[in-house]
């Protein structure tokens, strides 16, 4: 274990993310990295994400500032497609463009001109950018399953930017082990045929505790108000690839949970 949080680092989609998949580890890492921070559909989650990471219980924890294109449940999660930036937005994505384009038209609207598809491959490369400076050939990264943990689409942007990043630096990937009903289809996909090799470790709910209320009083906590951490997580290298094994497939124990519908 002190081998695999030697020169660490978490990367996260939102802040809160940070906690709520890796409450094992958000302590003792050496670095905290949160991919967005401002959100067209609330102009004040910006400012409020800002102010929580700014009075956050620890040292080294950096906003990388990219805005959100607000993908969540613009994926068609029953049969999730994989793309080289991410997950394939299905007719949500368009139905949502055209909704702004008639809110922008009477000033009513945030939402970026390029529309959310574009936006959304857009942060794929943007968050390439940023982090290749931030990452070596010696480190430990810890971030988002290739499922996306319960289903969301900047996740998986997320993991699949550091796998390309991987493949190119050589740094050691590690994801998390949460998963819901939603994104339990494409979690499928990567049962492999050896028994995987993972690190299990208890959560720090006392520490959760207190990061939760930094969001509460930033008024940005995203997540239920009953919410009961784990008592440990699993964290297990990044898989290479999808394997779709038909029967006798494996893959690390699961922190299971359920979530409201989209």
């Amino acid at each position: 274990m002190a081998d695999m949080l030697s020169n660490s680092m978490i990367v996260a989609a939102h802040p809160d993310d940070e906690l709520l998949w890796f409450g094992a580890i958000l302590k003792r890492v050496d670095r905290v990295i949160v991919v967005c921070e401002d959100y067209w559909p609330d102009p004040a989650m910006g400012a409020a994400r800002a102010k929580a990471l700014a009075n956050f219980p620890r040292v080294n924890v950096d906003s990388l500032k990219i805005a959100e294109a607000a993908t969540y449940g613009c994926a068609d999660w029953a049969n999730p497609q994989l793309t080289p930036y991410g997950i394939a937005l299905g007719r949500q994505c368009e139905l949502r463009d055209a909704k702004q384009m008639v809110k922008r038209l009477l000033g009513r609207s945030n939402a970026p001109r390029a529309g959310i598809r574009a936006t959304y491959e857009a942060n794929f490369d943007l968050l390439k950018q940023k982090l290749r400076g931030e990452l070596t050939a010696d480190m430990n990264v810890f971030t988002h399953n290739p499922w996306g943990e319960y289903g969301h689409e900047d996740h998986i942007l997320v993991h699949r930017a550091l796998t390309d990043l991987r493949d190119e630096i050589g740094f050691q990937l590690w994801m998390s082990n949460y998963c819901s009903e939603r994104a339990l289809p494409l979690a499928k996909t990567y049962f492999d045929s050896v028994e995987p090799q993972f690190e299990q470790l208890k959560v720090d709910k006392d520490f959760a505790d207190q990061v939760a209320q930094v969001y509460r009083d930033a008024g940005c906590w995203t997540w239920a108000d009953d919410w009961k951490w784990f008592d440990t997580e699993c964290y297990m290298l990044m898989p290479s690839s999808q394997k779709m094994l038909k029967s006798q497939g494996h893959l690390f124990p699961l922190n299971m949970f359920n979530i409201d519908a989209v």
